[in-house]
C-alpha cells in the first residue's frame, strides 16, 4: 500500500519515518549483516541498526500513546485541551532521539543513535513552531553528521560517518521542500556508500560496500518515502561473499578483518548506558581510549551510551563506575568467526535437546530462573526487549526446542514475532502466553525436559494458566483506570492486569489485592518483592496468609530492580 506523503517534517512526519526505517531495516537486515566486515566482522550490524530504531520506535508510539490517553482524561473532566490534536515535534523527535540512544546497539547502532540525536537537537529548538520544512531538514542533516563524527573517538573514511556527510552536502546542495532534500541527500549517500571500498582496504579486499553506510542508506529511503509516499527502491550494495575476497589474499571476510585490526585486537564489545555529568564523561573518553578501540560516546543531558572494545572488560565498566551510574551493560566476547578468533580454535558445541528462554523484570528474578535452568533475557523498567533480543536470547538457548516465556502481556506480539523468525531458522519454538514473571515461575516448576515437547509445552502452559497473577506498584502520573482516576504517586493494586486498588499505603494495598485473589482459593502464595519496596510488606503478608487462610503456603523471592514495589501469584 502506498504511503501517505508528509508534506513538512512534523510529530507525524517522525512517526511515519520511524515505522518505515524499521520495516526497511527489517527486509534489509540480513543483507547488511552478510557484509559486516569492519570494525569487526561479527555478522550483526543491520540486527544492531534493527534493534537501535525499533527502540525508537517504541519510544515516539509511547508520546502518542500518552498524549491520546491525555486526551481522553481531558474529555472525561470535560477539563479544555491545552494541546494541538498530537503531541509536539520537539516531544515526537526528543522520544525518538531517547529511544535509539537507551536502545542502541553495537558500533553502527550507537552511531545511528547520535545521527537521530543530532537531528532532534536542530528539530526540537524550533520552538516557535511544531513543524519545519526544506531549510530546517538540511540544517538537522548537517547537524547530525557533525555530532556522530565528534562522537567517534577516531573516525575512518569509508564508513557510515563519511556516508552521512555526504547526505549532508548533497542535503546542503538541494532547494525545495523536504521531499528534494530528503531525495538529495539519499542519493549523495548512496553513491558515497557506493565509493567506500575504495576508501576502506578491508573493504576492497572483501568485495563489500560498508555495512553500517548501507543501514543509513536504507534510512534515508525511508525518509525520501515519507514525504513522497514512495520509496526510492532498494539499496544497491554489492558484495562477493566468497571463499576468497581477493586471489591470493584473504581466504575469508574475517581474515581481511583480522589484517585490517591485527590479528590481536580487542577480545570484548562492551556497551553500558551511563548517566553522568560531561566533565566526567571527558576523562572517561581518555580512559577508554587508552584501553581499546571502536570507541564511541553518544548522548548527552546527564545520560550517554558508551561503546568500547576491549581486552580488559572489568577495567572498561569500572571506568564507568568511577565517571558515574552505568547500567544495562552488556559484554559479548567476539567468538567464533569472527576478527579475532579462527574456526580451529573454537569448535561449535552440541545443540541441547529442549530449552526454556524467560524475559524477567529484575535481576533476583533472573538468578532464579537461571538456577532453574532457564536462558534469561533481563527487561528494565520502561525499557521491554525488542524481538531482534528474543531471538539472539534463543539462538544463545542452543538448543532445537525453545519454550518462551515472555512474563508480560505487553510483550505478546514481540514474542510472537520472534518464535517466527527463530522457526525460519529451524528451531521449534513453543510460546506460552505468560503475562507475569509469576506464570512463568509457575510454569518453570512444572518443567520437564525428559517429556515429549508437546506434553512438556501443554503442562507448563496449564500451571502458567492456573497461576492468577498482581503487582503492586506506583502511579507515575494521573490516569483513568478500571477502578477509578488515579493521581501520581498513589499506590496501584494490579489483579491479572487491571486496576483493582487504589490506595495510599503500599502494605494496605497489597493486603486487600492479596485477600481478593484469595478468595477464589489457592494453594501458594508467590511474592516477589523489588527493591523499592518497604522491607515489612512480606513479613505482613505472610502474618495475614498464616492467620486467615491456614492451608495456604507462601514463598518469597527478591526480584530486584522489577519496576514494580511487589509481584504476587496465586496457584
Amino acid at each position: 500500500m502506498a504511503q501517505v506523503p508528509q508534506r513538512f517534517f512534523d510529530a507525524l512526519a517522525v512517526r511515519t519515518w520511524c515505522g518505515l526505517s524499521l520495516r526497511a531495516l527489517g527486509r534489509a537486515r540480513e543483507e547488511i549483516d552478510a557484509i559486516n566486515v569492519y570494525p569487526v566482522a561479527d555478522g550483526d550490524t543491520g540486527t544492531n541498526l534493527y534493534l537501535t530504531v525499533e527502540s525508537a520506535v517504541a519510544a515516539v508510539e509511547a508520546v502518542f500513546a500518552a498524549h491520546e490517553v491525555d486526551g481522553a482524561l481531558r474529555d472525561a473532566s470535560r477539563a479544555p485541551r491545552d494541546t494541538a490534536d498530537g503531541p509536539s515535534l520537539a516531544d515526537a523527535v526528543g522520544a525518538m532521539a531517547h529511544g535509539a540512544l537507551i536502545g542502541a546497539r553495537g558500533n553502527s547502532g550507537t552511531i545511528l543513535a547520535q545521527l537521530l540525536r543530532g537531528m532532534a537537537q536542530v528539530l526540537a529548538a524550533r520552538g516557535d513552531s511544531d513543524h519545519t520544512g526544506g531549510p530546517g531538514l538540511r540544517l538537522a542533516l548537517r547537524h547530525a553528521a557533525a555530532s556522530a563524527r565528534q562522537a567517534v573517538a577516531h573516525p575512518v573514511e569509508g564508513t557510515v560517518l563519511t556516508v552521512a556527510s555526504a547526505a549532508a552536502d548533497a542535503a546542503d546542495g538541494a532547494g525545495g521542500d523536504c521531499a528534494e532534500v530528503a531525495r538529495a541527500a539519499y542519493e549523495g549517500a548512496r553513491a558515497a556508500l557506493a565509493a567506500t571500498p575504495g576508501q576502506l582496504a578491508v573493504l576492497e579486499r572483501a568485495g563489500v560496500v560498508d555495512a553500517g553506510g548501507h543501514g543509513l542508506v536504507t534510512v534515508l529511503a525511508a525518509l525520501v518515502e515519507t514525504f513522497t509516499g514512495r520509496a526510492p527502491g532498494p539499496v544497491a550494495a554489492p558484495h562477493a561473499r566468497a571463499e576468497r575476497a581477493v586471489e591470493g589474499e584473504c581466504a575469508t571476510e574475517g581474515e581481511c578483518a583480522a589484517e585490517e585490526g591485527g590479528e590481536n585486537g580487542p577480545a570484548f564489545e562492551v556497551i553500558y548506558l551511563l548517566e553522568a555529568e560531561d566533565a566526567a564523561v571527558a576523562r572517561l573518553r581518555q580512559r577508554l581510549d587508552a584501553l581499546g578501540d571502536s570507541l564511541v560516546v553518544v548522548g548527552g543531558d546527564g545520560l550517554w551510551n558508551v561503546h568500547v572494545h576491549v581486552d580488559d572488560a572489568g577495567a572498561a565498566v569500572e571506568a564507568g563506575v568511577e565517571a558515574g551510574r552505568p547500567y544495562r551493560i552488556r559484554i559479548t566476547h567476539f567468538g567464533q568467526g569472527d576478527a579475532h578468533t579462527t574456526k580451529a580454535e573454537r569448535p561449535p558445541r552440541e545443540r541441547a535437546q529442549r530449552a526454556v528462554v524467560a524475559v524477567v523484570p529484575g535481576e533476583g528474578l533472573a538468578a532464579l530462573y537461571t538456577e532453574a535452568g532457564a536462558t534469561t533475557l533481563l527487561a528494565r523498567p520502561g525499557e521491554p526487549p525488542a524481538s531482534g533480543e528474543l531471538v539472539q536470547a534463543v539462538r544463545r538457548a542452543h538448543a532445537r526446542e525453545v519454550v518462551l516465556l515472555p512474563n508480560d502481556a505487553e510483550l505478546r506480539h514481540t514474542a510472537a514475532a520472534a518464535a517466527e523468525q527463530a522457526r525460519t531458522e529451524g528451531i521449534r519454538v513453543a510460546l506460552i502466553p505468560t503475562r507475569s514473571a509469576v506464570q512463568g515461575i509457575a510454569a518453570l516448576a512444572v518443567h520437564e525436559s525428559e517429556r515429549r515437547f508437546d506434553e512438556d509445552v501443554v503442562a507448563m502452559t496449564s500451571a502458567a494458566g492456573a497461576t492468577r497473577h498482581a503487582e503492586v506498584t506506583v502511579a507515575e502520573h494521573r490516569s483513568w483506570t478500571t477502578a477509578g482516576i488515579c493521581q501520581a504517586g498513589d499506590v496501584l493494586g494490579l489483579i491479572d492486569g487491571d486496576v483493582a486498588v487504589i490506595g495510599a499505603d503500599v502494605s494496605q494495598v497489597a493486603a486487600t489485592v492479596l485477600d481478593r485473589m484469595l478468595s477464589a482459593g489457592g494453594e501458594l502464595v508467590t511474592l516477589v518483592l523489588g527493591d523499592e519496596a518497604p522491607e515489612s510488606v512480606a513479613d505482613h503478608l505472610e502474618a495475614r496468609v498464616r492467620e486467615a487462610y491456614l492451608a495456604v503456603d507462601t514463598v518469597v523471592y527478591r526480584g530486584g530492580r522489577q519496576g514494580a514495589l511487589l509481584l504476587v501469584g496465586v496457584e
